[in-house]
């Protein structure tokens, strides 16, 4: 089964990767930028951590247009990264992107890195969601792609734990895009929460 995983930079999708990787899967790295804030310091985490752990090479999709529409913490310097995070839209965007690219390379699913709903903060981040999306992109593309987040029953403490394992580093979890954590985003915030 080839699987298309949408890939960050950070611990989660990396994670995913390596997993998919041990499985036997054939894995498709696609990252987007949606016009982040850390689109930079994510590509560039992107690109070594995949070559360092002999992952494939990430494609990189350019719709950084996005951002700049649908403003949020995440997209736009003059508003709060934590309080003003949430980007409509965004997550439904990588799930049709990444659908859409798997159709293209013949893969049958697509990996999304989120953790188990207990800390969901978002709308787009649970189960229902994926299953509505990809009920949505069945009927886009006229052929079943599977949505799945292998990490769903994960805590970043869980996370965490598996990646020092797996021998992961050198990755990007900050969306404020600084050279180092900014402490206060919701990313730099999880590592705390573990």
């Amino acid at each position: 089964m080839g699987l298309v995983n949408l890939v960050s930079g950070g611990l989660d999708s990396t994670l995913v990767g390596v997993l998919a990787r041990e499985d036997g899967l054939s894995v498709y790295p696609l990252f987007i930028n949606y016009g982040q804030k850390a689109v930079q310091q994510e590509w560039e985490a992107c690109q070594r951590v995949h070559q360092a752990l002999n992952l494939p090479t990430p494609i990189k999709m350019d719709l950084s247009g996005f951002g700049k529409v649908i403003c949020s913490g995440l997209t736009n310097d003059k508003m709060d990264v934590k309080e003003e995070a949430f980007t409509p839209g965004r997550n439904l965007l990588f799930l049709l992107m990444g659908s859409a690219y798997a159709y293209q390379v013949g893969a049958s699913a697509v990996a999304i890195g989120l953790l188990t709903e207990q800390f969901s903060l978002f709308p787009d981040q649970r189960t229902l969601f994926l299953e509505k999306a990809e009920q949505a992109i069945e009927a886009a593309l006229g052929k079943n792609i599977k949505l799945l987040a292998p990490l769903s029953d994960f805590s970043k403490m869980d996370v965490v734990k598996l990646s020092i394992e797996k021998g992961i580093a050198g990755t990007y979890s900050c969306h404020a895009g600084g050279d180092q954590p900014c402490g206060h985003c919701i990313s730099c915030l999880e590592f705390e929460l573990r």
